[in-house]
């Protein structure tokens, strides 16, 4: 029998035994020296990719967030017990370090997005469609455009001197040639999330011409780095 993993915790206290997880299932603590994996016992070979089923899995991870920081498994990830074990065993001093990293922190995103210009925006329905072949024209000119580079980094570099005193770490993604035109995963430290939410919430009215997604607070998806490393890779259908 496979066992589903949700995530590792440092502390098992932590988990609610009432929790349920991919459809339905019971959600029991695998406790592996000093570690402990959520899991959930699978018959399949297969996860199969449905909303309901990435809702469950991230239902689980987030009913340890209000009490201590997991590090989340990747959405589907299916494995032995003896594979679970010697994986942890192998990986224990990286496993603590990452645990060090986000021990009580939390995942915050953002996403910017430009606005579009009065001109397209009033645009009528028909004009737009007729007008598709152009704007896709005119989006493959400006792939790799350096002033489309160079815009996105100054937004990426603006987006860090707002919140750099109050994050622990950050992932980013730029899309220079995109409408989102960034994407990034702030790690939070708990209490300072209230400072977080007004500062970004200040920094945004100065910007008019993007407009700013923000959510969370998420499990540390962005900064779990961890992956089981098999030569067959079970999971996704």
């Amino acid at each position: 029998m496979k066992l589903y993993a949700y995530c590792l915790v440092e502390d098992p206290d932590a988990f609610d035994a009432s929790t349920r997880g991919i459809s339905g299932a019971t959600v029991r603590l695998l406790q592996i020296d000093e570690l402990a994996v959520l899991v959930t016992d699978f018959n399949a070979d297969t996860v199969a990719v449905t909303r309901e089923n990435a809702l469950d899995h991230a239902a689980v991870v987030r009913s340890v967030l209000d009490r201590t920081t997991p590090l989340p498994f990747r959405f589907g990830t299916l494995v032995t017990e003896q594979q679970l074990r010697s994986y942890i065993s192998a990986r224990k001093p990286a496993l603590q370090t990452r645990f060090a990293h986000v021990r009580g922190c939390v995942e915050m995103s953002v996403k910017v997005i430009r606005e579009l210009s009065d001109e397209i925006k009033t645009q009528s329905r028909d004009e737009i469609t007729t007008g598709t072949s152009f704007l896709e024209e005119k989006r493959r000119e400006i792939l790799g455009s350096e002033q489309k580079t160079a815009e996105a980094r100054e937004i990426e570099t603006w987006l860090h001197e707002q919140v750099g005193g109050l994050i622990r770490d950050e992932q980013v993604t730029i899309r220079p040639s995109e409408k989102l035109v960034l994407a990034a995963a702030h790690l939070v430290e708990r209490d300072k999330i209230g400072q977080y939410k007004e500062k970004t919430a200040a920094a945004r009215k100065n910007r008019p011409e993007l407009h700013f997604l923000f959510s969370g607070p998420w499990p540390p998806y962005s900064f779990a780095n961890i992956e089981l490393e098999f030569k067959t890779q079970f999971g996704v259908s």
